[in-house]
């Protein structure tokens, strides 16, 4: 069994404030912007909201293709965008691969876009 689990693009408990109150440095707006393109997409959102629901919070990947009506190599696409920016970790089990949130992953977003 393989696990890849990578760690988000903004981890905001260890460098920022909420844009709101301070000025984001640029590096940190790079990393922010990225994270944020790997969500701008509807097909995305749907997967992380459909592996969010699943039970235990994770999701075969032979699970994803139907719900989103996408090829396989569309969905797969979309898993590695989601994976690489480290929203989502993935596990593999015998020929099947599984998708499991990573957690904190879109509360460091959050919680950088956040004024409160």
């Amino acid at each position: 069994m393989t696990t890849t689990t990578l760690l988000p693009v903004v981890d905001v408990t260890a460098c920022c404030s909420p844009l709101t109150r301070q000025t984001l440095p640029a590096e940190n707006a790079e990393d922010l912007a990225r994270s944020l393109k790997a969500l701008a997409d509807p097909t995305r959102l749907r997967l992380i909201s459909i592996v969010a629901a699943s039970e235990g919070q994770e999701a075969c990947a032979c699970d994803l293709t139907a719900p989103v009506g996408l090829s396989q190599p569309t969905v797969s696409h979309h898993l590695k965008v989601l994976t690489d920016a480290g929203f989502l970790s993935r596990t593999q089990r015998g020929t099947w691969a599984y998708f499991a949130l990573v957690p904190g992953a879109l509360d460091s977003v959050a919680r950088l876009l956040v004024s409160a």
